[in-house]
């Protein structure tokens, strides 16, 4: 690896030596009821109770890991596969479910909760966590803003432009890769000439660090380091993640198994990011059977009242979406308005 870039690695005692063991059961409690939330997910995408759908499944240490180790006034701007970080972050649950559905409530993030919800436009989410960072530097508040981009964004424009803005300007900003080998369908190895995309870094002038990012341990201390460095002036940060999801890119009719194979599948298997941290709390006393047990029942119970509270919201109207859009409603919206009311009394 270039001069510059670091790897995370190691055994989880040196990585996590400094965090409370109930952090370490939190860390293992939110993986598992984000495994459990992921698969009713997929079943209700299939029943057309929930729409737009990308399965976390096998990301949980990357995204749990990361947003752990922020504080709540760190701002997190995530992709369409975020929706988990950004709940645990403080987003209502059944809100998600609104979000997915299409629903504008969905997107009302409630006052004090520091997100965006999920960018739809590939790296978009890129220059605006810059922008955010910004904002932050220039109150000279101590917050970071993480920015969530999967493998394939690397290869867009706002991808490069917000590294190279950030570096300029040492933005306290975090950019975080998921890297799941696919973009898609597209492997990695199709998609850039680099040896790694870490590697990046150097070209904008940061820090870069690969990290596990099927370990939990190691993707938190990674994101801490890097939130320290901003909270200290000394610039942003680039991660890049190691991780593979097992389910496929989204609900929309991706086939993964036309570009991927079991072999590939079962070796990554092997590396389950729950399977591992569960033996290594197990080892320490802090875990047991039953206590996971107790995680999934509670992830069901939350999700189903989740869900039923998003469908006891009432449907989205018309004038609704126009008055959430404007401060001042233009005249020929508010005659929009009446036109779709008078339908609505008919």
């Amino acid at each position: 690896m270039d001069k510059g870039i670091i790897v995370e690695e190691g055994p989880p005692k040196q990585i996590f030596e400094h965090t409370h063991d109930v952090q370490a059961k939190d860390l293992m409690r939110k993986m598992v009821f984000t495994r459990i939330w992921d698969k009713r997910a997929i079943s209700l995408n299939r029943q057309g109770r929930l729409g737009l759908w990308a399965p976390v499944s096998g990301q949980e240490a990357s995204m749990i890991g990361s947003e752990a180790a922020l504080t709540k006034d760190d701002f997190i701007l995530g992709s369409y596969r975020d929706i988990p970080q950004i709940v645990w972050h403080g987003l209502p649950l059944y809100q998600s479910f609104l979000y997915s559905r299409g629903h504008q409530h969905g997107g009302q993030i409630p006052e004090g909760v520091n997100v965006l919800m999920p960018q739809i436009i590939i790296g978009a989410q890129i220059t605006q966590a810059v922008g955010v960072a910004l904002a932050f530097k220039l109150r000279r508040e101590k917050h970071v803003a993480i920015a969530y981009i999967g493998d394939g964004g690397t290869s867009q424009g706002d991808f490069y432009e917000g590294l190279n803005f950030a570096g300029v300007y040492k933005a306290p900003a975090i950019f975080f890769i998921q890297n799941n080998r696919y973009a898609i369908s597209v492997p990695i190895e199709k998609q850039t000439a680099a040896q790694s995309l870490v590697i990046k870094a150097e070209a904008a002038g940061i820090k870069g660090i690969q990290v596990d990012g099927m370990d939990v341990l190691a993707v938190y201390k990674a994101v801490s380091n890097a939130a320290e460095r901003a909270r200290n002036g000394e610039g942003p940060t680039l991660i890049e993640a190691i991780t593979y999801r097992y389910g496929p890119h989204t609900m929309a009719g991706d086939d993964p198994t036309r570009y991927r194979n079991k072999v590939e599948e079962e070796e990554w298997k092997s590396k389950d990011p729950l399977i591992r941290f569960r033996k290594y709390l197990t080892r320490k006393g802090l875990w047991s059977e039953q206590e996971e047990i107790q995680v999934e029942e509670e992830a069901r119970a939350a999700i189903a009242e989740g869900i039923k509270k998003a469908d006891e919201t009432p449907p989205m109207t018309i004038p609704d979406l126009i008055d959430s859009m404007f401060e001042n409603t233009p005249d020929y919206l508010e005659a929009q308005k009446h036109l779709y009311a008078n339908l609505e009394d008919k």
